[in-house]
């Protein structure tokens, strides 16, 4: 009876530090410097599921925050298909941007060959299942304002090397934006003196 006892006492220990386990598995604790695109991408999750998961309304994170990785069996087939449905486009833009960067800057170019600013975002959207129109000011024009970003917007830029509208990038939280500019497409931060003080405005297509 005592060694009866003790195994079950001893399955139960077991199964609780498995679920223990799992539970911890489950969470992700946030540092200094990371986003909800480098959290998704270290967890295998979408940005979307992510933000849904965690009652989230925008891309802002602090440190030591604890944030859900993970969601419930039960209805992950559905929430992820309707997830999927209504934003793969503005959610996947951003891994298929980022698989572009260090492609060189070419005045014009819309290929892996060499991208210009509007060339660059119209491919990324491409890849991601959205065609778009060609231009940076097509593009301002096609796309509507918003004052809370998320990854997968537009972010634009006046007066670079014309006046209005002249640069245009995709926004991929953190602050951040990719885009084509300089001697490569290239991760940028806002808060970069240049390109605040270029800043326009957020549009989401």
């Amino acid at each position: 009876m005592k060694k009866l006892t003790c195994s079950l006492i001893l399955a139960g220990s077991l199964a609780f530090g498995i679920a223990t386990t799992n539970a911890e598995a489950s969470t992700h604790t946030v540092k200094t410097g990371e986003s909800l695109w480098t959290i998704s991408k270290s967890n295998n999750v979408s940005v979307s599921d992510l933000m849904k998961w965690n009652n989230l309304t925008s891309d802002a994170l602090h440190p030591k925050q604890v944030l859900q990785v993970s969601g419930k069996k039960s209805d992950s087939t559905s929430a992820t298909e309707t997830t999927t449905k209504s934003s793969t486009p503005a959610m996947s833009v951003v891994d298929q941007a980022m698989k572009l960067t260090g492609i060189p800057y070419v005045f014009g170019g819309t290929t892996v060959n060499g991208f210009d600013c509007s060339g660059f975002i119209q491919y990324a959207f491409k890849k991601s299942g959205k065609d778009i129109s060609r231009t940076t000011l097509s593009q301002f024009a096609q796309s509507k304002k918003v004052t809370s970003p998320q990854p997968g917007d537009l972010v634009f830029f006046q007066n670079t090397y014309r006046k209005g509208i002249s640069h245009v990038g995709i926004y991929i939280g953190n602050n951040k934006f990719v885009h084509a500019g300089g001697k490569q497409s290239q991760v940028t931060s806002l808060d970069n003196s240049y390109w605040k003080s270029k800043f326009h405005s957020f549009k989401r297509l």
